[in-house]
């Protein structure tokens, strides 16, 4: 099974015109990690300089997604799709074969 961060980022790939902001929950701490062609980023904690470190961890809760057009401007965003549960972007990434 590919893991849920590897799948959102080969989805940006397929889509580089594609941003996904991913709020998630690790541990009770929250974060939002930026997801622009393949490459992923944390908004609120350090990212590792490694991209091999998965930025969202296999005990992570995903609480929503959404879809932007991309380059992701924090002071103008452009919103495809709003709040997205997983379940429901799963069915996104099942319908393009990720």
């Amino acid at each position: 099974m590919v893991a849920v961060g590897l799948r959102l980022e080969e989805y940006t790939v397929q889509y580089p015109r594609e941003v996904l902001l991913v709020t998630i929950e690790v541990q009770g701490e929250p974060d939002q990690i930026a997801i622009f062609k393949g490459f992923s980023s944390s908004l609120m904690c350090p990212t590792a300089f490694d991209p091999e470190v998965p930025m969202i961890p296999g005990n992570a809760e995903i609480k929503l997604i959404d879809r932007l057009e991309g380059p992701y401007n924090p002071n103008s965003p452009r919103y495809i799709d709003r709040g997205l549960s997983w379940v429901d972007f799963e069915k996104i990434l099942t319908t393009v074969g990720l």
